[in-house]
C-alpha cells in the first residue's frame, strides 16, 4: 500500500488540511483546484479510508486524515531539514528559502529578499505573506525556517530575532479636525470613528491594548481584513487607525494621509524573525537572517527621517 503514497500527494494533502480549503490550498502551491482535488482523492483511495469530510460548508478531518496530516508535518519538515543539511554540506548558499511574514511586513520584506538574492543568485525564496493567526499556525507547524511579525507571542518555544524598527502611528485623512492639532491627549480618541483589522491581526491587538492602559473603551466603527483597506477607507475619511509607518510612505508623499500628533506617538515597535527554540537554521537561512539583521541596522525609520507629514 505504501509504495502508492507519494510526497507531493502528502504535500498537496497537507496544504488542504491546513488551510481546511481546496481552493486556498491550490492558490498556494500554485495549482488548479480540481488538481488538487483529484489528488487528495488517490490518497484516500490508496489508504482505503476517508480523510476529509464536509460538513455543510465545513471541510474537517476524520480521525485518519489527522493521523496523515500529523505525519504530513513530519516528513514536511524531516525534508526540509535534509534539503538544508546537504547544501550546507555542499558549502553554498543556494536552494530553498521559505519565510512567512504577516500582511504588513510585505512592504519591505520582498525588497530584502531581492537584495539577497542578488547577492546569492542560487537561492530559491518562497514568500508566503498572511495574516499574523496563519504566520502563528506556520511557525507551530514548523512549515518555514523562520517567520517574520511584530509581537511575539507568549505561549510558544521561540527564539526571537529583532532586526528592523517598526513604529506605529496615528493616520487620518488630512482634513481630519485632530489633523491641525499638537500634542493630543490620548483620551481624546476615545470618541473618535475607529478602523480595525480583523481580531488576531497584530495593530489591532496594539490598539486594543494602548485603549486598556488607559482606561478608555475601543468602539470600532468599521473592521477590515487588510492593511490596505484600512488605508483606503481612511483616505476615505471614514475614521482613524493605527497603522505601521513602514506601509503609508506613498500615501504621505501623496498628501493623502496625515499623521496624527498624539502623545505617545509613534509606538516604538520592532520586527523579529523568529523559530521555533531548538531547531537548527540551514547555512542559507542562517546567512539570511543575518542579512535581515546587517541590513535592518541601516536603515532609518521614516519617522526619524521627517517622513511624517502633518497638515
Amino acid at each position: 500500500m505504501i509504495r502508492h503514497w507519494t510526497l507531493q500527494q502528502f504535500r498537496l494533502f497537507e496544504a488542504v488540511a491546513r488551510h481546511r480549503s481546496y481552493t486556498r490550498a491550490a492558490e498556494e502551491l500554485h495549482l488548479t483546484q480540481p488538481a488538487v482535488h483529484i489528488q487528495v482523492k488517490r490518497l484516500e483511495e490508496s489508504m482505503g479510508l476517508p480523510l476529509i469530510e464536509l460538513v455543510g460548508k465545513k471541510l474537517l478531518l476524520t480521525r485518519a486524515g489527522d493521523e496523515v496530516y500529523a505525519a504530513a508535518l513530519e516528513v514536511t519538515a524531516r525534508l526540509q531539514t535534509l534539503a538544508g543539511r546537504l547544501t550546507d554540506m555542499k558549502g553554498k548558499v543556494a536552494g530553498p528559502l521559505k519565510v512567512a511574514v504577516v500582511t504588513s511586513a510585505k512592504f519591505f520584506m520582498p525588497h530584502y529578499l531581492g537584495r539577497f538574492v542578488h547577492e546569492y543568485p542560487e537561492v530559491q525564496p518562497q514568500l508566503t505573506v498572511t495574516n499574523r493567526a496563519r504566520v502563528l499556525e506556520r511557525l507551530s507547524n514548523n512549515l518555514d525556517d523562520f517567520v517574520v511579525l511584530g509581537q511575539i507571542p507568549g505561549n510558544l518555544d521561540l527564539v526571537a530575532l529583532p532586526f528592523l524598527e517598526n513604529p506605529l502611528v496615528l493616520a487620518a485623512h488630512p482634513d481630519h479636525p485632530l489633523a491641525r492639532e499638537k500634542n493630543i491627549p490620548i483620551t481624546r480618541l476615545a470618541d473618535e470613528r475607529f478602523l480595525l483589522r480583523e481580531p488576531g491581526s497584530g495593530t489591532r491587538s496594539s490598539t486594543e491594548r494602548l485603549f486598556a492602559e488607559h482606561g478608555l473603551q475601543l468602539k470600532p466603527y468599521m473592521e477590515l481584513g487588510s492593511g490596505e483597506a484600512i488605508k483606503q477607507a481612511i483616505m476615505a475619511d471614514l475614521g482613524i487607525s493605527i497603522v505601521p509607518m513602514g506601509s503609508l510612505e506613498l500615501e504621505l508623499d501623496a498628501g493623502r494621509i496625515a499623521i496624527l500628533d498624539v502623545e505617545g506617538f509613534p509606538m516604538r515597535r520592532m520586527w523579529h524573525a523568529a523559530h521555533l527554540g531548538g531547531k537548527r537554521l540551514g547555512l542559507t537561512a542562517a546567512t539570511f537572517l543575518e542579512f535581515l539583521v546587517r541590513e535592518g541596522a541601516k536603515t532609518v525609520p521614516a519617522a526619524r527621517r521627517g517622513k511624517v507629514k502633518r497638515k
